[in-house]
């Protein structure tokens, strides 16, 4: 295309040419000026359109426009069509989000900016696997009423390596993914099966990814075994949900630059805090400290400083640091073990708010009055030296139990834990009176022995110290969200959208068969929510009941345009308490970084594009963190309840489906099925919306909350499932069996039937 049929651009005229040249040597056009440009050409341009339309020339300058393109399509900006020509992902035509696949191959696309999900048929997941970033264009709602979509480009596959189980059939080798959302399986060449055998757990990289025409082919590059060896549960967890566990070389030296102390003249220019008594306060086995706290009264109420570790000082910005942190976008906590954002290096040497050592230090001080509330804040860099390494355990004793031998020992701490006391129960009453959820649920802990064996599973203490020290960061999280809107900077927010229709019409359904009732209409407040938690706070079934609640909810996710926060009945939060095990929160840090020193918000190193796509990859990794931290904790009490089958139990119903039923046992927190065939001899129907199972002859029915008595009957370690069969149900809170009615007459099995039609289901079984 010639010059004369494309109009001229000014690069002098880009908005953001200043913080483009203070980026790059040679700058280039910024992202929004190319989207500009190309939407006011109002067609496709061809790179080399692009370049006459800025008037590049030079290898340099073509280079830098060849990876600009380029980053912008991995980013999902634009899409080329078939002839090279570059096209602006248009929100109301064309969609870019990541793919979440179903176990009959289809898939739904989850879009980066706030949208509907998009459906997609099976004939378009061909060429994908679950997790993977694409464009697709919307071509309506399908025949069930689902926004239906067709795909129109591949920005990133998200699957490298896969864990599976090996096989081999008719001389033909493929591995079988773990994660069940990767439904096709990976074919394994003979040259590349690296000694694996039928039926062995290994890894493979994938060296090919699908098309239209075949399933993708990898090689093994890991072999487990059989069955998961104790102390492997991690790795296979990590290695089926994709999380990196090794350390590139480059960046692990580029970490081991920095050394262990900080030196004096990074100290400079900051507010000198370390004759401050700030303390940490973290459970017993953390290693990595984000933050510090301190509090003193004042006349209208506290000042309250919360320090945050000063990540984004080390941690710079297209660093290969930076780079590794942003793909594992936050630490992974499992069991005995923490696969972290940052090298050790700097997560838990200098980055870590040790106790006695100098540290950077981001410091919020919070003004808070004597209800509770955030009054006024303000962000400045400090350098502060940690006063005490304090569990939560210690605090607790020391403020509540009095312990005489801990007093000794923080003697001069005392006063200032009482004022932190002082500002909680103030910051609890403020949480109360705007009616934020606390579901205070109870997470399981498991204890190992000296053998590195499970030696016993039970469930977490909660003290106030927990509450202490999450009241303290969401207030500085509360600041951190006003400060940036302030200043009107682009940055991430965590977002917690209110309860879709579908999910609280359910909701509401299975509250109707406990007895209870949502308030709030249509549009449930947060403080409905806390008024149903307050009434069922002392019922047995209540901890099965904030379950239903919870699964009610929306997830929370990472986005720049700020939709308030439902669960804490805020109008704006953003995560800024953990940048070193948190990405989001590192780059919340350099926006404030940024504002305090005093440069132009057009010059931010993000743009709001770029923060969709971050904000949407670390609200993927946070979801996949938790779902290989289930995955591992399941099977580390799989093996601990493989030693005591035929042992009796007590549970709570707490799923109920069309092939069973699922029961967690009390104290352990451990789940397991009832397979439908090993019910009562009997017709079961499913109702879903009452949430049991019904015999058609007896009328016997298993209802959600329901307490029951079972038998552990077998344990699969690998596949971390448990089955149990029944003893007696159901049962009363003293765990004895309940009064039986009689069995149903004929005209019982009527009613099962009429119960069966109102549900709507045809799920039907019998015992074998």
């Amino acid at each position: 295309m010639s010059k004369r049929n494309t109009d001229t651009a000014d690069p002098g005229q880009d908005p953001y040419l200043d913080r483009e040249r203070e980026k790059y040597e040679s700058p280039v056009p910024s992202r929004e000026y190319i989207i500009e440009q190309l939407e006011s050409q109002a067609r496709p341009l061809s790179r080399k359109d692009l370049a006459e339309l800025f008037g590049l020339e030079g290898e340099d300058a073509l280079e830098g426009l060849r990876r600009r393109l380029k980053a912008m399509e991995r980013d999902g900006q634009l899409v080329r069509n078939r002839r090279n020509g570059y096209v602006v992902v248009d929100n109301e035509e064309l969609v870019r989000g990541r793919i979440r696949s179903s176990a009959d191959g289809s898939g739904v696309v989850h879009p980066d900016r706030p949208g509907p999900n998009v459906y997609l048929a099976p004939r378009e997941m061909r060429r994908l696997l679950n997790g993977d970033r694409v464009v697709v264009r919307l071509t309506g709602d399908d025949e069930q009423g689902r926004l239906g979509g067709e795909l129109v480009e591949i920005i990133e596959h998200a699957n490298h390596e896969i864990a599976g189980r090996y096989y081999e059939e008719s001389g033909i080798g493929f591995v079988v993914p773990n994660n069940k959302r990767l439904h096709q399986d990976l074919i394994i060449p003979a040259a590349d099966r690296n000694g694996a055998k039928h039926g062995e757990l290994v890894t493979a990289e994938v060296v090919s990814q699908p098309s239209r025409r075949r399933q993708p082919i990898g090689r093994i590059i890991e072999v487990f075994g059989t069955q998961i060896a104790p102390g492997d549960e991690v790795a296979v967890a990590a290695r089926t949900h994709g999380i990196p566990v090794e350390w590139p070389d480059e960046v692990l030296r580029e970490s081991g630059r920095f050394g262990e102390q900080v030196p004096e003249e990074n100290k400079s220019g900051r507010r000198d805090l370390r004759e401050l008594p700030l303390v940490t306060i973290d459970g017993a086995d953390a290693r990595d400290f984000d933050d510090a706290v301190y509090c003193e009264p004042t006349q209208s109420g506290w000042k309250l400083i919360v320090a945050i570790a000063d990540v984004a000082t080390y941690v710079t910005t297209g660093s290969t640091l930076d780079t590794e942190a942003a793909e594992r976008g936050n630490s992974v906590y499992f069991p005995r073990n923490v696969v972290p954002m940052l090298p050790e290096t700097l997560s838990n040497g200098l980055c870590s708010l040790n106790p006695e050592v100098d540290r950077l230090c981001m410091i919020c001080e919070m003004q808070i009055n004597t209800e509770g509330q955030l009054k006024r804040s303000r962000f400045y860099e400090g350098v502060m030296n940690s006063s005490a390494r304090l569990t939560y355990e210690d605090v607790d004793a020391i403020h509540n139990h009095r312990d005489p031998s801990l007093r000794r020992q923080h003697k001069g701490l005392l006063q200032h834990i009482e004022h932190l006391y002082e500002v909680f129960h103030a910051m609890r009453r403020d949480r109360d009176q705007r009616g934020a959820l606390d579901f205070d649920t109870t997470e399981s802990v498991i204890e190992f022995d000296s053998a590195g064996q499970v030696a016993d599973v039970h469930p977490a203490e909660r003290t106030d110290a927990h509450r202490l020290i999450e009241e303290c960061m969401v207030k500085a999280n509360v600041a951190t969200a006003r400060f940036l809107r302030r200043h009107r900077i682009p940055a991430l927010y965590r977002v917690h959208e209110p309860p879709a229709e579908e999910r609280l019409k359910n909701l509401r359904e299975f509250l109707a068969q406990t007895g209870l009732k949502l308030g709030g209409g249509d549009e449930p407040t947060p403080r409905d929510y806390a008024e149903l938690i307050e009434q069922i706070r002392k019922r047995p079934d209540r901890h099965l009941i904030e379950t239903i609640m919870l699964r009610s909810m929306m997830a929370a996710e990472y986005r720049p345009d700020n939709a308030g926060h439902f669960g804490l009945a805020l109008d704006a939060y953003a995560h800024f308490t953990s940048p070193i095990r948190r990405y989001p929160d590192l780059v919340v840090h350099r926006a404030i970084k940024h504002v305090l020193s005093k440069q132009p918000v057009e010059a931010f190193q993000y743009t709001e594009d770029q923060l969709v796509t971050v904000g949407e990859h670390c609200s993927m990794t946070d979801r996949r963190a938790e779902e290989a931290t289930r995955d591992a904790t399941m099977t580390l009490k799989c093996r601990f309840m493989a030693d005591r089958l035929g042992e009796e139990f007590t549970g709570v119903i707490s799923g109920v489906t069309s092939f069973g039923l699922f029961v967690e046992l009390d104290e352990l927190f451990v789940d397991g099925l009832i397979h439908i065939t090993n019910l009562e001899q009997d017709f079961f129907h499913f109702d879903a919306i009452g949430h049991r199972l019904v015999g058609e002859r007896t009328g016997k029915e298993y209802r959600l909350t329901d307490r029951i008595r079972v038998r552990l009957a077998q344990v699969n370690v690998d596949d971390g499932k448990i089955d149990f069969d029944p003893i007696a149900h159901p049962l009363g809170p003293d765990g004895e069996p309940l009064p039986q009615p009689e069995p149903s007459k004929r005209q019982d099995r009527g009613k099962g039937r009429e119960r069966s039609r109102k549900s709507g289901s045809r799920s039907r079984r019998r015992r074998r």
